[in-house]
This record gives C-alpha cells, sequence and structure tokens, in this order.
C-alpha cells in the first residue's frame, strides 16, 4: 500500500532529521528534492486557490447575469403582455368605431352612408357576374301628422318598431337601413322584380299590422315602397333615381302599397 503525501512527508522530515544519516551522499539530494517539491507544492496550492477564487467570481457573474436576464426577460414578457391587450383594445375600440359610424342611433338599422357602399359594392358585383338586384326605397304615410300629434319621442318609437318590423320581414341576406328621417332604403341582392315585390308585399303587410302604443291610444302605421330593378351599365344613382320616383308613384296612387319603377330607357 502506497503511503499517502502526509504520511510520505512525516517520513523525510524523519530522515532528515537523524544524525545517522547525517553525511549520507543521498541525504543533501532527498532535502533539496524535498525543498522543491514543497515550494511544488506551495505554488500550484496558491493556483488552485486563485483558480477556485476565478471559478468562484465567474460562477457569481454568470449567476449575477443570469439574474439580470430572467429581470428583464420578466419586463419583457410584461410589456408584451401591455402590448397584446393594447392592441386588442384598440382592434376592439376600432371595431365599435367602425360599427357605430355605419350604424343609425336611433334604429340600429345601416346608416346612409354605409347603404350608398353597399350599393356602390353590389353594382359593381353585377357588372362582373352579371346578375342583377333590386334596390326599395320605403316611407312612412304621414309620419309629419304623427310627430305633431303625439311627439316625436311617440314618432321615434314607431320608427324603432318598425325597424324590428322591417328585419324579422326581410330575408337574411337582404340589406336594410335607414336613408333619412321616416325614408329607408332595402337591397335586394341577386333577386328578380318578382321575388322583390313578393318580399316588400309581405314587408307592407307586416307594418299594416304593426300597433304602437301612444298614450292611450294605438298607433297604426301605413309605408310606401318604390322598386328598382338594377340594369347592368347602370349607375348606382340611376338606379335610387328611378327607386325614388317609383316611391312617388306608389304614394300617387293611395300610399300603402308596392310600385316597381320604370325600366331605364
Amino acid at each position: 500500500m502506497k503511503p499517502g503525501a502526509a504520511e510520505l512527508d512525516r517520513r523525510i522530515t524523519e530522515l532528515l532529521a537523524d544524525p545517522a544519516y547525517e553525511g549520507h551522499p543521498l541525504r543533501e539530494a532527498l532535502e533539496a528534492l524535498w525543498r522543491h517539491t514543497a515550494e511544488q507544492m506551495a505554488r500550484i496550492e496558491r493556483v488552485t486557490q486563485l483558480s477556485d477564487a476565478y471559478q468562484s467570481m465567474a460562477h457569481e457573474r454568470e449567476l449575477g447575469l443570469c439574474d439580470q436576464f430572467d429581470r428583464q426577460l420578466r419586463r419583457l414578457t410584461r410589456i408584451a403582455r401591455i402590448s397584446d391587450h393594447y392592441q386588442n383594445m384598440m382592434r376592439d375600440l376600432n371595431a365599435a368605431l367602425e360599427e357605430t359610424s355605419s350604424r343609425d342611433p336611433l334604429t340600429s338599422l345601416l346608416n346612409r352612408r354605409a347603404l350608398m357602399e353597399m350599393i356602390k359594392q353590389e353594382v359593381e358585383r353585377a357588372s362582373r357576374s352579371g346578375e342583377s338586384f333590386v334596390v326599395a326605397m320605403l316611407d312612412v304615410d304621414h309620419f309629419k301628422a304623427v310627430n305633431d300629434r303625439y311627439g316625436h319621442e311617440t314618432g321615434d318609437r314607431a320608427l324603432v318598431e318598425l325597424a324590428g318590423v322591417m328585419r324579422e320581414s326581410l330575408r337574411e341576406y337582404d340589406l336594410c337601413g335607414r336613408w333619412g328621417g321616416e325614408e329607408f332604403l332595402v337591397l335586394l341582392p341577386h333577386t328578380q322584380p318578382d321575388a322583390a315585390q313578393g318580399v316588400m308585399d309581405r314587408l307592407v303587410g307586416a307594418v299594416r299590422g304593426l300597433a304602437v302604443a301612444a298614450g292611450d291610444e294605438i298607433l297604426r302605421l301605413t309605408v310606401s315602397i318604390g322598386m328598382a330593378h338594377h340594369q347592368l351599365g347602370e349607375t348606382f344613382s340611376e338606379t335610387l333615381s328611378r327607386a325614388d320616383q317609383a316611391l312617388y308613384l306608389a304614394k300617387q296612387d293611395g300610399r300603402d302599397r308596392v310600385t316597381l319603377g320604370f325600366p331605364k330607357r
């Protein structure tokens, strides 16, 4: 069994101190070798201590950098969450603003601006596909007398209830909105005049059945409707003008009816 370093060091120390080996030819060489070894071991110990200290400093620095990185990462994560929340909030706000800008505040139907855009798009689609559509202008009969007799609050409530009847009476893909005052507009895509006539007749009948509470009285409404079948090559303004002319004819003929406008000449 080989002796350990401490044991070997003890034996050499005893041997060098033993008078019996005084003058031995190897004693001086052994003593020099022992001192050299001790110095080398001391140097190795100092280097080891320095290495341990450096490694400790590097480890602490690494831990510090990791901690700094973790803090920065957490900060960036919080910023990203705030940014995502802000972007979602802005997207929802923009959607709400867009919805508000396209809706009539009283009836919640499409407003005139949105209707104009829808008709323009439908004209462009029709020019590409060759499939036409119908525009219907609707006006509440004698509505000024309603406001004069029952007041504007009752008149507004009547328009709101009329808007509800329109939603229920029209087809799922039809579009309707408030054109202004007591006038409304209906866009019937992919529709020929005969089919549009049936839809509008049903709407006129539904309005006749509407009962609006006006104090102790029940207010009854009727509507007049003028329709125009869009012709290829016609501008949306021309189609609207023919629908408006048809509405005028419906009123002339006694109101509470649907009239189809004359084709463009």
